[in-house]
């Protein structure tokens, strides 16, 4: 039998894909080795290839590609391995962006790192978000620009240049593009789909981990939704068929909606994940700092255990800025975050550097809510030089992802006086987990500071898609119902296991919390341990949480997964934040427990049942 092409194949794929494949956006941990991220999932999709199986029984079995949606997902690997196929080209050698400029930033900030040269090449017209002197200035990458007639003007203007080759072009269908062997990254623009990103040089090996770094901290994968449209592109050589939907309208909603949650001062600005959006942030806030504080050193102010991208992301920025570095915030635990912020504080008054603090009210994953009052205070404190001169208050980065119900940013709340941005994942409540938006807003202190961020926002082309803002138009009026909701259910089960398991440390809010208005849905459960040495208790409280995540998943796989999300509408996900969340944070300060998340919609009876299973095996 003859073997089918791949745009062949990968039509049978869309006609038989499971449903998850477009619309899932928490993957399952039990089925995916991140050390084998993609590569795992695309093995097993050759195979299937080279059979000539495309059943949606043996596409339902491939293990998880990426643990995060925006990462990669199903839909983006297969782009990704039909584009290889018809450039011959390793799969793990073409990565798709949703942003049309991140791809270039990618490549720049490995060339910074490595002190190589670059020049970007383009027949057409540069992105409009893509601001070269802004680039240079903020982000301190080198590049010279070069626009050249067509494509045959490629070898002469790279025939003896030392450094690296990007040539960018804007394509109307998705398809091989024949450049010379002197390029050594293409970039395919497809609107407002993203782009394509294609390494052809010989040392291209040495970029792939840097610049899927990039996607995973800076930016996301081209969505499944565009994914798709892309791959339709694939298969027929059709010109790409793009609808943007109610756009307009959607975003006036979605904008609306976060100004009555949140009371903010400032619009909304929406970006296509929350991580993406605190990029926005911590350059914004870079770029203000240049213009307000010239010459002054910038510190970010960081928990060490906080969610990995946050800690990660930092040092990132960090790494390529001399006049940038991060300060670890001990927030947890035996640390009390007010007292950490008015240490920290003091140090950076005396050096007199630009102070911007990340937190996360509640803290992750152990659900603690510092002093509130306290936390005013010490955020608004007049603070001294080494010179005697009134140190740079600082800005207070709030994620508050696991409460964004709570008003931190109105007139009269507790943040009102200190400079204050509030920025919440909107894969989480606001989208009910449908898509990985997020948004962030100011208070009046800190409005100022907005135009920065929505210019980088902006630049990295990483603001919500249509589909992202017809999702969150959706789901943001029923949040705070929801989050009530779960936070019930979330309460009850916390009780049930109080009482079941007295001996275990479960991390919650308290009822006087709660009646402040701290009503999260998630906790984490410190599960008792046996042994002599602290190594056997250790081992064997990480076994226990396993088996418990295990029985979980197996006997209610309907509704419990093995997944790091929260804030979804149905069901209950487990993790441990050692192993999901916390993955790129040192290993001293990980957590090695189970952190549970509920949704209002969930049969917790059932749930109560397999924990008391659970309690007799042990």
């Amino acid at each position: 039998m003859q073997q089918q092409t791949p745009q062949e194949f990968i039509e049978q794929i869309l006609n038989n894909m499971p449903s998850g494949w477009l619309r899932t956006t928490t993957h399952r941990l039990d089925i995916y080795d991140e050390s084998l991220a993609k590569t795992q999932f695309l093995e097993q999709f050759e195979a299937l290839y080279k059979e000539g199986v495309a059943s949606t029984t043996a596409l339902e079995t491939l293990p998880t590609a990426y643990d995060y949606i925006r990462l990669g997902h199903p839909l983006s690997c297969v782009l990704e391995w039909g584009m290889a196929k018809e450039l011959n080209l390793d799969a793990a050698h073409v990565i798709s962006f949703q942003s049309q400029t991140v791809p270039v930033l990618a490549v720049l900030r490995k060339n910074l790192l490595d002190g190589k040269q670059t020049q970007i090449l383009y027949t057409q017209e540069l992105p409009d978000c893509f601001n070269a002197e802004i680039i240079k200035e903020v982000y301190g990458y080198t590049f010279e620009l070069k626009k050249i007639a067509s494509v045959s003007g490629i070898s002469a203007a790279a025939a003896d240049y030392v450094g690296s080759t990007i040539f960018i072009s804007e394509e109307k269908s998705v398809k091989k593009v024949d450049v010379p062997t002197s390029v050594d990254f293409h970039i395919s623009l497809l609107g407002v789909l993203g782009s394509i990103l294609t390494m052809r040089s010989k040392d291209a090996q040495g970029y792939v981990s840097a610049i899927q770094h990039v996607r995973r901290r800076e930016t996301i994968a081209m969505t499944p939704a565009n994914s798709l449209t892309a791959l339709q592109s694939f298969i027929d050589r059709s010109v790409l068929k793009i609808s943007e939907g109610n756009i307009q309208q959607d975003k006036k909603s979605v904008l609306s909606a976060i100004k009555k949650i949140t009371q903010g001062h400032t619009e909304a600005l929406v970006a296509s994940s929350g991580l993406s959006m605190q990029y926005a942030i911590m350059m914004g806030l870079v770029h203000n700092a240049q213009q307000q504080h010239p010459g002054k050193a910038i510190t970010f102010i960081v928990p060490p255990n906080c969610y990995g991208g946050t800690n990660d992301q930092a040092r990132r920025v960090a790494a390529c800025l001399e006049h940038v570095e991060v300060v670890d915030l001990p927030v947890d635990g035996d640390n009390d975050m007010v007292q950490s912020i008015d240490r920290v504080l003091d140090t950076i008054a005396q050096r007199d550097a630009v102070p911007y603090i990340i937190a996360e009210i509640p803290t992750n994953p152990r659900v603690e809510v510092p002093n509130l009052e306290a936390l005013k205070k010490a955020l608004s404190t007049s603070r001294k030089t080494s010179e005697g001169n009134t140190a740079i208050p600082p800005v207070f980065i709030l994620d508050q992802t696991f409460c964004p119900n709570v008003n931190f940013l109105g007139e009269g709340s507790i943040l009102a006086n200190v400079q204050t941005i509030s920025y919440v994942s909107g894969s989480k409540f606001p989208s009910g987990g449908r898509c990985t938006a997020g948004y962030c807003v100011a208070n009046k202190k800190a409005s100022a500071l907005v135009p920065n961020i929505n210019t980088h926002l902006k630049l990295c082309d990483n603001e919500a898609t249509g589909l992202q803002l017809e999702i969150l138009a959706e789901q943001l009026p029923s949040m705070n119902e929801r989050i009530a909701r779960a936070y019930n259910n979330t309460r009850e089960f916390v009780n049930f296991i109080e009482e079941e398991l007295p001996e275990a440390k479960i991390n919650f809010v308290s009822e006087a919390l709660a009646e402040q208005g701290f009503t999260p849905s998630v906790f984490s459960l410190d599960l008792p341990t046996k042994g002599t040495t602290l190594e056997e208790r250790e081992l064997y409280k990480r076994a226990l949480n396993h088996k418990l995540i295990h029985l979980m998943i197996t006997e209610i796989p309907t509704e419990s997964k093995y997944c790091v999300s929260y804030g979804q509408l149905k069901g209950c996900y487990w993790t441990i934040p050692a192993t999901s969340t916390q993955g790129t944070t040192k290993e001293g300060d990980k957590d090695y427990i189970a952190r549970v998340s509920l949704s209002a919609n969930m049969d917790l009876e059932r749930h109560k049942e397999v924990f008391r299973e659970f309690l007799k095996s042990i």
